[in-house]
């Protein structure tokens, strides 16, 4: 159902799950471990796995706060995509990785539910993508002394505002990882 072209095909997006981003996060180790989940049922169904990871003053790139954590290993072959800002499209090689695997359809899992996962679920969807926001598979630290509220609720409003997102074409949907089923 996506505006993509000839892109009938699925990946797991994996934003963030370094070190230092989800140190102090929401149910860190639950989330971790859905996702670990997540990687290897995309993995078993050939489903490519597409790893996003960040950098910027505060986690700089090669450090050991910037590197994955280490319950997630990445493949060789699997992409890795570096990027500076929220939105994983932006300044990055993203969308030709995606357009390579012939991709319209994002599951995405990772952190910060609050910055990169929804900077990149709107990205991805303004792009023409169907984006699918695994419930329990993205988590957030808590911001709540700059005024945010408390993460539980920040990943319960993004999991129910995104289950009703829509635009011509595309399908925005939220599912739990046991939820998630991998096809071409």
């Amino acid at each position: 159902m996506t505006t993509l072209q000839e892109r009938p095909h699925t990946a797991l997006l994996v934003i963030d799950v370094q070190r230092d981003v989800v140190a102090s996060a929401h149910e860190r180790d639950a989330v971790v471990a859905n996702i670990a989940a997540l990687v290897d049922k995309a993995r078993a169904a050939d489903v490519p796995v597409v790893w996003v990871q960040h950098s910027d003053p505060h986690l700089e790139k090669g450090s050991e706060g910037w590197e994955y954590v280490p319950e997630l290993a990445r493949q060789g072959a699997e992409a890795l995509v570096h990027k500076n800002y929220g939105d994983s499209f932006e300044g990055t090689d993203l969308e030709q990785v995606l357009a390579a695997a012939g991709v319209g359809h994002l599951v995405v899992a990772g952190a910060e539910t609050d910055a990169c996962i929804r900077s990149t679920i709107h990205g991805a969807f303004v792009r023409g993508y169907d984006v699918t926001l695994v419930a329990d598979a993205h988590t957030t630290n808590d911001n709540s002394k700059w005024g945010a509220p408390p993460p539980d609720q920040v990943i319960a409003h993004t999991n129910l505002y995104w289950q009703y997102h829509s635009a011509p074409g595309r399908t925005a949907a939220v599912k739990e990882a046991k939820q998630v089923e991998f096809g071409s």
